[in-house]
């Protein structure tokens, strides 16, 4: 038998096949257009990104060999689609970096005590989450909010698409901040301010739980055969650290993808001052009985994907005609050193520690001598910096990190993989299999099928290629700019908060 591991990202969506040994045997994705039709808007459509996901589905799972016994179903955080009666979509998804909530932040703050809400949830206030989205739609489109029978996260989206009575996985569920991370079930109190009858909600269920099996229909769309299994898999981070072979304290998986990530395992909840005042949340893990944290750059390789778009027309063209990968060749133009300049990657509103929505990016230090590859190393520094700032916040409270898990595109870089381990100081590791969202949702699926414990199986899927050690020059260097690094953020608040005083 073989499992198979589907990715519903914000961009693109992506499905692995696994033998039982965790062999990958097919692979496939398919991108879609990230749209913002008014400043401050970030949507996908949801229609769209249904039939990408049944098009990588049928492409990986045809070519011969095992069939398919499971699917396991990672998924972006927060985004959610109002669903009708009839079953059809009402509206697109606001996806992570979508700020136009920002607004309701405050305000249901001040009708429900941020702290109260932390405690219930293990996330504090920021316009990404599902529920101030919910807000908006509500005080915006009543006519949607009214004619919508579910709203729906895109793993239990999916799992409607292919007839299922929909179970949101706990981890997915906790990034909604309508969710009790330690009852693990919607919270009443949270819903009746918001005036959401549970109903219109999917039913929570651990990651590794048995959703039901696929309808006939869906399964002929799809090319598959026989009884196949859908598993609850959960939130794209913790489903990738476990596709990271992260399973206990002290290692944590770094993702590079469209937002940059850390994501550790730890055996209790955390819910501590520090973590509260620095945004930095506790919810569920993809294991039993464990939990997780997200340490995140909301901008994270959004950052490369713009420089590509906007400076590298001529890397995707020689990309075109040689099959190769464009980031590839834009990487390859890096210099070769840690560069002078001091970036605050804000190109999104930011994510962890500072949740601020307002204060754009900045690049300092320029000069005319400044290089194309300098400026690009400036931009990835800035971002493996920001990511530092977290870790050390995690150490505060008791959760070191000795080793990081590459994990994304970005792990394929061994140049890249080398700054980002001398920013932090730590060795990072590749892996055999960089693409650990499907193989953690394929390992959740495969768990459930054969009774076969996580665990146990993330100590032989998992396949370590390379430890990438620090530079030991490039390392001090990054010691001494993070020293300036720390103070750029409240700088640049203090500045952008004077010249809007001067200028009203």
């Amino acid at each position: 038998m073989s499992y198979l591991g589907l990715d519903i990202g914000t961009t693109g969506c992506k499905a692995a096949r696994f033998d039982a040994d965790g062999h990958p045997l097919a692979f496939a994705y398919r991108e879609y257009p990230l749209l913002s039709p008014q400043p401050g808007w970030a949507e996908i459509d949801s229609e769209q990104v249904c039939r990408e996901c049944f098009a990588v589905i049928r492409e990986a799972a045809a070519p011969p060999g095992d069939p398919i016994a499971a699917i396991g179903i990672s998924c972006q955080g927060e985004a959610f689609t109002p669903v009708g009666a009839d079953g059809r979509m009402l509206a697109r998804a606001m996806v992570s970096s979508d700020s136009r909530a920002v607004p309701l932040v405050e305000r249901f703050g001040q009708q429900f005590d941020p702290r109260r809400l932390y405690e219930i949830t293990g996330h504090t206030p920021h316009p990404m989450f599902t529920l101030y989205k919910l807000l908006w739609l509500k005080q915006e489109r009543p006519e949607i909010w009214d004619a919508a029978r579910r709203f729906y996260c895109f793993e239990d989206l999916f799992q409607s698409r292919l007839g299922l009575e929909p179970g949101i996985s706990w981890p997915l569920a906790g990034r909604t901040m309508l969710f009790d991370v330690r009852r693990h079930q919607w919270d009443e109190q949270i819903l009746d301010r918001l005036e959401l009858d549970p109903s219109r909600l999917a039913r929570p269920v651990p990651s590794g739980a048995v959703v039901g099996a696929i309808s006939r229909a869906a399964a002929s769309e799809l090319g598959l055969g026989g009884e196949v299994l859908v598993v609850a898999g959960g939130h794209d981070q913790p489903t990738g650290a476990l596709g990271a072979g992260i399973a206990a304290p002290g290692k944590a998986m770094y993702a590079t993808g469209t937002v940059e990530c850390i994501c550790p395992c730890f055996d209790r909840p955390i819910l501590a001052d520090d973590l509260f005042r620095n945004n930095l949340c506790t919810y569920d893990y993809t294991l039993p009985d464990t939990y997780t944290t997200v340490a995140f750059s909301l901008t994270g390789g959004n950052l490369l994907r713009w420089f590509r778009d906007q400076w590298a027309q001529a890397e995707v063209e020689a990309a075109g005609r040689s099959g190769e990968d464009p980031y590839e060749l834009i990487l390859r133009g890096l210099s070769a050193e840690p560069t002078d300049l001091v970036v605050l990657p804000y190109f999104t509103p930011s994510g962890t520690p500072y949740f601020d929505a307002r204060l754009p990016g900045a690049v300092l230090g320029l000069r005319l001598s400044t290089t194309r590859g300098e400026f690009l190393r400036g931009l990835l520094e800035g971002v493996a910096l920001e990511m530092r700032l977290n870790v050390e916040i995690l150490e505060r409270v008791g959760l070191p990190i000795a080793e990081f898990r590459a994990i994304g595109g970005g792990a394929r870089s061994t140049v890249l993989t080398e700054l980002k381990a001398s920013v932090l100081g730590r060795p990072i590791t590749t892996l055999a299999v960089t693409e650990a969202g499907c193989l953690g949702a394929a390992m959740l699926a495969c768990s459930a099928h054969t009774s076969t414990p996580a665990f146990d199986l993330a100590s032989h899927w998992v396949k370590p290629r390379a430890a990438i050690e620090p530079n030991p020059q490039w390392a001090k260097r990054y010691d001494d700019k993070f020293q300036a690094y720390r103070e750029l953020y409240p700088t640049l608040k203090e500045f952008y908060r004077s010249s809007s005083r001067n200028v009203g």
